[in-house]
């Protein structure tokens, strides 16, 4: 399946992301995990993949060369260098997107730090938005992961069949209604004070009346600690998830490269 993963910074995407990367790796043929900022290196450590740096050198690989590379490293974590441009990371990852297009077996592929790769509007590598119109039918599951919701192209984020949902602001609140249906994105709000009465009886926190609005769980140092989150799906599945109680096999670091303190 598609799924779309956003929710302002620091409020846990790439813990949740790796979670779901630990637990769905080994259904995979081929994975490939495009690392803009180097956050999930924990999963090369617990040896669920390999890791490579995606460079200026790399950029220049074609479709061809990239099935080649993920002949032999079917399972990867490709970090960006810190030379790379963010044009120079779309191209990357649009000839790695060409070559997984048609590659046989199923395949898991992973964008980080989306609205970098697939911005709003044009100026980026048409494959990386087809493929979540196509992808599907081509043994693909594409993962977008962003914390600018507004900010990644509406054809993209509206094609996911599957989301998961955590808290916003400003501008990406009014994005939340594109890619939802059937409850108030002001769920999204964690500083909205709904009342129960207004939030689907299934979608109502467990532990507390108020607020309904999802929320960042934090520690006395302001460390997050868990978040919730509203997953949907394109069948009318939908339920609210706690990351607190998720344990990962391997280390999640931040960008800033320090471990995640996470129970």
């Amino acid at each position: 399946m598609h799924l779309l993963i956003a929710a302002i910074s620091g409020w846990g995407k790439g813990y949740l992301t790796q979670s779901l990367c630990e637990r769905n790796l080994p259904r995979y043929d081929s994975v490939v995990i495009m690392d803009y900022s180097d956050e999930y290196r924990g999963l090369v450590e617990a040896g669920l993949a390999d890791w490579w740096i995606g460079g200026p050198v790399e950029r220049n690989w074609s479709a061809s060369d990239w099935g080649t590379f993920l002949d032999e490293n079917p399972r990867v974590v490709i970090a960006r260098h810190d030379t790379l441009s963010a044009s120079g990371w779309q191209d990357l990852a649009a000839s790695v997107a060409e070559h997984i297009r048609g590659r046989e077996g199923s395949v898991l592929f992973v964008v980080d730090e989306a609205h970098f790769v697939i911005p709003q509007g044009s100026g980026f590598p048409t494959v990386l938005k087809e493929l979540a119109t196509t992808g599907r039918g081509e043994q693909v599951s594409y993962v977008v992961i962003s914390q600018r919701l507004s900010e990644v192209e509406k054809t993209v984020t509206t094609q996911m069949q599957s989301r998961l949902l955590g808290g916003f602001d400003g501008d990406d609140i009014g994005r939340v209604s594109d890619v939802i249906d059937g409850y108030p994105a002001r769920l999204h709000n964690p500083q909205a004070d709904l009342s129960p009465g207004s939030v689907p009886d299934d979608l109502l926190p467990s532990d507390r009346d108020r607020p309904t609005s999802v929320q960042r769980h934090t520690n006395d140092q302001n460390q997050t600690i868990g978040s919730e989150w509203i997953f949907s799906d394109s069948a009318g599945n939908r339920s609210r998830k706690d990351t607190r109680g998720i344990e990962l096999a391997a280390p999640h670091y931040s960008p800033e490269g320090a471990d995640l303190e996470i129970p």
